[in-house]
This record gives C-alpha cells, structure tokens and sequence, in this order.
C-alpha cells in the first residue's frame, strides 16, 4: 500500500491534524551557508582518520620517547641535528656489526595500517648516507600474525645515494587486504642511512591530490552538501594550556616541517586514554581552506581568543593577559592574510607558494570556543576593534558559552550585542527531552541582534549516549525550528564528525569509521535530507489555530516546516513525527490562484523499526532514507506521517 493510500485508511477513523502553508508569499531567505560541517580532531578524526597518512609518528617527534609508534631492532640511534629546525629528529641505521642481525624498524600506524589488496601506496622518506657511498633500504608491509612463510606481503627497495637529505618514494602494490597490517623497514647491507619524515599513503586519495586526505572521508562530507565548513575544531583551539592550542601557523608550508602538537583530547578522559594522540599538522589550514572549496563550502576558521580551555584552567594565570594579545590579534589579522591577501603580500605569497595563488575568499572567522564570564567579552574586544579596522567585510562570530541556556548563556548574549559580533555561537548536546522541548526555541529570538550559528549540537540520548535512530529522529524535529527561523539563524552543524571505532571518546559522531571502511549514521542522513531540500526561502507553516508546529501538547508529537525552493520552483514540506502512533496530516495550499495546483513529484521517508539500531560498518546501508513518487494534484494534500518517522513531500508549483 502506497503512503497516500495508507493515509487515506487512517484518515477515516483517525483526528486528522490540519495544516497550513502559505504557498503565495515567500518569507526569510535561506542562507547557502546553513547546513555545515565542522571538525574537531577528537576520535582521532584527522592524524588517522580524514588525514590518510598511514605513519604514526613519522618524524620521531613525540616528546619523551621520539620512537613512541615504532619498535626497533638491530642498531640505531636517534638524533636531533635533521634538516627540518621544527622537526629535528631522526633515525640513524647502523650495521649491526654481525651478518644474521638485522636492523628494522616496523610501525603499525593508527590501530594497524589498513591496506587493500591490489591497491597502491605511495611510501617516502627524507634520507641521507651521512658517511657516503650508497644505502639500501627494504620497505615491507607485512602481517605479523600471518601463518604464511613469509610475513611481508610486498616489498621494495629504496637506494639511497646522496650525502645530502633527498626525498625518495616508492609506489608499492599490497598483495592483501589486511585492516592491521604493519610498516617494516630494513637496512639492507652495510651502509649506514639516516631517515626522516618516512610517510605511507594511499595512492588513491581525495580528488587525486597527493598525500592528503582520505577518500571515502572526504567524500562523505562532499555527499553532505555542506553551506560552510568550520574548522579546526572548539577546544584543541583553546588547548588544554596555551602552548598546547591549535596554531594555525604552525599548520601551512611544508609538512616536513610542521612541527608536532600535543592533542587536548590526550588526557580529557581517563577512561578513554590515548597517551600517543598528537596533531602532526598535516592536516592544516591549507588543506581545510582547500577541501571547503572543494566540497562548496564556506571556510569558517576559529581561533584562539587568548583562553586556554576553561572547564582545564580555573585559575587566570592559565589565559593570557589581556594586555598581551597583541600576537593573537595578529594571528588573526594574518589568517585573513593568508586566505585573501594578494600574492605579493607576506601570508597570501605563502599559500600561494602551496600551489593556489588565487584568494580563498574567505568572509568568516570565530574568534574563541565554548568562553564564558567577563574574562571572554573583554578578551574579544580588541579582536572585533582590530579586524573591523583593517577587514570591515568579514564576519565576526562570538560565542554564547557551552550551555544553551542560563545565566552564562543571557550575560554572553548581551555582550556579543554589545560588541556587534555578527553571529553567536550556541552549543547544545542534549538528551532526548530537551530537543523534544525546542521545536519553537528560535520562534521568539531578538530580530534587531547578531545572528545564529548553532555551531555544535546532537542529542545525547538519557541512558543511552550513542548513535541510534530515535536520536536522530529527534535532531530532525528540533531542525524544524532552525529551518523556520531562517531570518535568524543562519549556520548550523552537528558535531563531533568523525570517530574511529578503536579510538573514540565521545559519541554520537556523524562518522564513523576503522582504516579501512566508513559509515553514515543516522544522523548524517538527517543532515544530507535538510542539506538537499534546504530550498531558498521560508513558507509559513501553521496548525489549525495558526501556531507553529512545535510539538506541544495538542500537536500530536508532530513537528513541522515548509521552504520554497526558486531554483526549481517546488515546495517542500517536513514532517516529523515522534509520536507512536501514526498521525493523519491535511495540508492546505493557501494561496494559489483559482486553477493552480500543485503537483505531487516524491516523498521520502525516513524511519527505523529499531529505534535503538544505526548503520553499522557491516550493514552501512541499514537504515537509509527510501523515496518513491507522490501522487497529488491539487491545493489540499491528505497524508498520513506512520509513529516515529520524518517525512519530505515535494510538490511542483
């Protein structure tokens, strides 16, 4: 039975709910930027995630053990005198003076390197022979666990024959497929070798650019249809201290020489404790300025604010004095620099350098995470005094604290409108009751103020703090009020994005993945089915007595918007239902014209009989959103939307 004809059943025993849209006049323009994506290098979401270098540690950096990430055999030693000054280790090979001795070093990468059987791999490596003559390396990947004669399942050699540090690579086809294989590397005969910055990639990477980023990552966020894209993170900004926070700087020009960084989400949780978890800047501000252009977003840059996280800090002496921001004020002003300035300027000359001389045209940048108290407003003043001055253009965002509510959440408020910021970041991981509380959260905000950027949400199930479908069902019923409101909010993205399964620490996350598959959750297809019927303006939507649906009592559980889309002159129609009964819905068309209709193109439906279940890596596709033609030609569209359920009618003008 077709969803028209069910409707048609259930109507004639069932109340039926009365809506209304007002076809007839469009309302509040819906920004490109709305639906986006933002990154924070939490799950180890970059360095062995969207970040495809397959190496931990591969410039012998980590503090205290620079060969934490590797084991070792045979006879080496490790240096500090290398050719990159913010990378100075690395790895003397010696011969190990007797001819059945070897000496290795193997690295198993990020819980195992993942490899594809057939598949190539670009492997690299700095290298010298400090004494002359020429060096051997063999390179393997092997299965230390295989019941084969040999463990390596390919293997190459890299000649090394220079007293000079040179590149060298090698494109090596894996003869197996194998989630946790391991990186061995000989010293073959004699010859002493130093190596450095020794690198694994996939050959087939996003959009084909070299030693980059991975592709089903990336294209999963493409497939997003993401308006903005910010990065790189909320609190690796702030660090757990100053020294520690994200510096962008430290994150363009040459990789071999971007120094590492310790990760704040190293010593966050004891009870998921990843004492090896470091930024190597690979993935930097170049590469995020690059992939939002690639997948059509905005770039949204956020920066340190000169307060190191304050949930760590509670003590003053932790943040930088106010007086003292100078340098943070410049880093900002250069960022812009960076993504706009011509090339003949000192930071547009650097990206230029990186292979795009042409401005990133970037419009917005964050200053500060999840602030709060007097210590936040006072510190950000001088930021919107020194960028107004020099970029007028572009646009500030300022932040409401971690909370969506409470006394923090009013006095930030008031500040970010007393400092004319142009949006306000709000914060909200919340359990089930809270997002079934909000459906008309934005109905009644300040028009004359900033606007919004609900910059990270999910619903933390009570109980059950994980990805599931009841979650996400949720989520799409508070975005009815996002999509309502678009006259005042104007971004919006859930978070955290990505989670490798053998390292996360906090869930739910949009993402998932291990090194060698990924899968969409529930909530991503939320966000891809608002993403792609975003529309280009607001259409009025009310109940009978002319309220938003906002799931109040009387409403039946029922959340609902509707936005008309210019680019193809269609209407669209959300419906949410939380209930657990299904809820027979009349639709009036107000408006048209005495013979206009409107006419059925598709619904899509998306529901789960396991509230409980998500997509999994074994069964990605589980729970997908299905979609088959509608029926329809008229002004008043019967329906009914089944118990736990989002249902899109889209409709021909």
């Amino acid at each position: 039975m077709s969803l028209v004809a069910f409707a048609a059943a259930v109507t004639s025993f069932a109340q039926v709910n009365e809506f209304t849209v007002k076809v007839n006049k469009t309302g509040a323009e819906i920004q490109p930027t709305m639906y986006g994506i933002f990154i924070e290098d939490i799950n180890f979401a970059a360095d062995g995630g969207l970040y495809a270098e397959l190496v931990k540690n591969r410039s012998f950096e980590f503090p205290d053990n620079p060969l934490q990430g590797w084991s070792a055999g045979g006879k080496l030693e490790v240096l500090n005198d290398g050719p990159f000054d913010r990378n100075p280790h690395y790895v003397r090979l010696l011969y190990p003076g007797h001819p059945q001795k070897h000496t290795a070093l193997q690295n198993d990468g990020f819980f195992g390197i993942g490899l594809k059987k057939g598949k190539q791999y670009r492997f690299s490596v700095w290298a010298r022979t400090p004494e002359g003559g020429t060096g051997t390396l063999g390179i393997e990947f092997i299965d230390k666990a295989s019941m084969e004669e040999v463990q390596a399942s390919a293997y190459a050699q890299v000649t090394v024959d220079s007293k000079e540090w040179k590149k060298y690579e090698v494109v090596m086809t894996s003869g197996v497929t194998d989630p946790k294989a391991t990186l061995r590397i000989f010293l073959e005969g004699h010859t002493t070798v130093d190596i450095e910055h020794v690198s694994l990639f996939p050959a087939d990477t996003w959009k084909g650019h070299k030693n980059v980023l991975r592709k089903d990552l990336a294209q999963a966020l493409h497939d997003l249809r993401p308006g903005h894209f910010r990065f790189p993170g909320g609190c690796i900004v702030e660090g757990t201290d100053l020294e520690t926070r994200y510096n962008w700087k430290n994150s363009v020009g040459p990789v071999e020489n971007r120094p590492l960084n310790e990760n704040r989400w190293q010593h966050t949780f004891r009870h998921r404790y990843y004492p090896d978890y470091f930024q190597s800047y690979g993935l930097g501000f170049y590469e995020y300025f690059l992939l939002s252009e690639e997948i059509g977003a905005e770039p949204l840059p956020i920066l340190s604010c000169g307060l190191a996280c304050q949930f760590q800090n509670t003590d003053l002496s932790a943040h930088q004095p106010v007086s003292e921001l100078d340098c943070y004020i410049q880093d900002a002003l250069d960022l812009i620099e960076f993504a706009n300035g011509a090339t003949d300027t000192e930071w547009g000359c650097i990206r230029a350098e990186m292979g795009h001389p042409e401005p990133f045209k970037l419009k917005f940048i964050g200053i500060g995470n999840e602030q709060w108290g007097p210590e936040y407003p006072e510190r950000l003043e001088p930021f919107v005094k020194a960028i107004r001055a020099t970029y007028p253009d572009i646009r500030i965002i300022g932040s409401s604290g971690p909370y969506p509510e409470g006394e923090d959440f009013d006095y930030l408020w008031s500040e970010m409108k007393r400092l004319g910021v142009d949006l306000v970041d709000e914060h909200f991981y919340r359990p089930e009751a809270w997002f079934l509380s909000q459906g008309a959260r934005y109905d009644t905000y300040d028009r004359k103020g900033p606007k919004v950027f609900a910059g990270e949400y999910a619903c933390h199930g009570d109980g059950k703090k994980w990805n599931h479908f009841e979650a996400s069902l949720l989520e799409a019923a508070f975005m009815t009020t996002l999509e309502r409101n678009a006259d005042i909010v104007h971004m919006a993205t859930y978070a955290p994005l990505f989670a490798h399964v053998e390292g996360w620490q906090w869930r739910p996350d949009l993402i998932w993945f291990d090194n060698l598959r990924s899968v969409r959750s529930c909530s991503w297809h939320v966000q891809k089915l608002y993403s792609q019927y975003k529309g280009t303006n607001v259409l009025t939507l009310t109940d009978m007595d002319g309220n938003n649906v906002t799931g109040v009592e009387g409403q039946n559980g029922l959340f609902a918007s509707s936005v008309y889309d210019a680019a193809n002159d269609q209407v669209y129609v959300k419906v949410i239902n939380v209930s657990d009964e299904a809820q027979p819905v009349r639709i009036h068309f107000d408006g048209l014209k005495k013979k206009e209709t409107l006419k059925g193109v598709s619904t899509v439906s998306y529901h789960s009989d396991d509230l409980d279940a998500d997509n999994t890596l074994d069964e990605p596709e589980r729970i997908v959103p299905q979609t088959e033609a509608l029926d329809f030609l008229g002004k008043v569209l019967d329906v009914t939307v089944p118990a736990k359920n989002f249902m899109i009618y889209i409709l021909q003008k």
